[in-house]
C-alpha cells in the first residue's frame, strides 16, 4: 500500500506514458485528442492530482486533510458573498461582522460535513467508476471552465482518468465500483 509520496511521485514520473497512450490512441484509433502544449501541461496537473486523489476518502491522508480546509473556506466565502446583501442589522461594520459570523459557521459545517460524507476508505472512491467521474470532471473543466477545444478537453479527461487509475493499480485495487 503506497503512501502519499509514492503515489504522487509515481504520477510525476509516469506521465510520459500517459502522453504516449494518448498519442497512440489518437494516431491508431483516430480519437480526436489534441495534445497541445496547454492541454499537456494541464493534463500533467490532472494526472498527478489523480495519482493521489482516491485517498480523499481516508481522514488521515494528506489530500483529505489539505482539501478539507479549502472546502470549508470556499463554503464560508460563498456564504459571505450571498449572505452580506441580506444582512441589515445596523452599521455597515456590524452587517459585515454578522455576515462573517454566519459564513464562518457555514464554513465550520462544511469542515465537519466533509469527513462525514466521505465513504469508507477503499470504498466506492477507490473504483474505476470514480476514475471516470474524475475524467468527466476534468473534461468539463476544460470545456466549460477553461473554454478549451473538445479535443484538448478530451485529453484532459483521459489524463485525469489515467492518473486516477494509476493510483488504483498501485494500491492493487482495480474494481469497477
Amino acid at each position: 500500500m503506497p503512501n502519499y509520496e509514492a503515489h504522487v511521485l509515481s504520477g510525476i514520473v509516469t506521465y510520459p506514458l500517459a502522453v504516449l497512450v494518448a498519442a497512440l490512441i489518437k494516431t491508431y484509433m483516430g480519437a480526436p485528442l489534441e495534445l497541445t502544449t496547454i492541454a499537456t501541461v494541464l493534463g500533467y496537473g490532472f494526472y498527478v492530482l489523480g495519482a493521489d486523489l482516491p485517498d480523499l476518502d481516508h481522514p488521515n491522508a494528506l489530500i483529505h486533510r489539505g482539501t478539507k480546509p479549502i472546502v470549508a473556506v470556499l463554503a464560508g466565502g460563498a456564504a459571505y458573498v450571498n449572505v452580506l446583501p441580506e444582512i441589515n442589522v445596523g452599521a455597515p461594520w456590524v452587517n459585515v461582522t454578522v455576515a462573517w459570523t454566519v459564513s464562518a459557521l457555514i464554513g465550520l459545517g462544511a469542515w465537519v460535513g466533509f469527513t462525514a460524507v466521505m465513504p469508507k476508505h477503499r470504498g466506492i472512491v477507490h473504483s474505476i467508476l470514480f476514475a471516470g467521474v474524475y475524467g468527466l470532471t476534468a473534461f468539463g473543466i476544460g470545456s466549460y471552465g477553461l473554454n478549451m477545444s473538445s479535443g484538448e478537453s478530451l485529453f484532459l479527461g483521459l489524463a485525469a482518468f489515467l492518473g486516477y487509475t494509476l493510483h488504483l493499480i498501485l494500491d492493487r485495487s482495480l474494481k469497477l465500483v
